[in-house]
């Protein structure tokens, strides 16, 4: 029910936009939050919307959560990328509005199937 999409390959400095977009149910009650898993860690909350806006503090000035409930869609604008970004992005829905920003994977409902990030130094 949710469809990310927009990852690929760029230069450090460089930006991507990724998307993610909804079906099958309204999710403007829910927290909207991106994900990331890089290889052989663990998957960590990159940033959330929902009662308020969360990021993680490595991306903090660099990345932009945004939401159009109209759309049903959620986005996250990367920008200054760095190697460190590389991983698979996840995009996933918590109905706990208010609580989703401790990245509780137990908390998010629905997960959308991930899409690849490749920062090259």
């Amino acid at each position: 029910q949710l469809q990310a999409s927009g990852g690929g390959f760029v230069q450090a400095g460089g930006s991507l936009r990724l998307s993610c977009v909804a079906s099958g149910r309204t999710f403007s009650a829910y927290a909207m939050g991106w994900f990331r898993q890089a290889p052989g860690k663990e998957r960590e909350l990159v940033a959330v919307v929902g009662q308020r806006t969360y990021y993680m503090n490595s991306v903090k000035g660099r990345f932009t959560i945004s939401r159009d409930n109209a759309k049903n869609a959620v986005y996250l604008q990367m920008n200054s990328l760095k190697s460190e970004d590389t991983a698979v992005y996840y995009c996933a829905a918590s109905p706990y509005y208010g609580s989703a920003y401790d990245g509780e994977l137990r908390k998010y409902e629905y997960w959308g199937q991930g899409t690849l990030v490749t920062v090259s130094s």
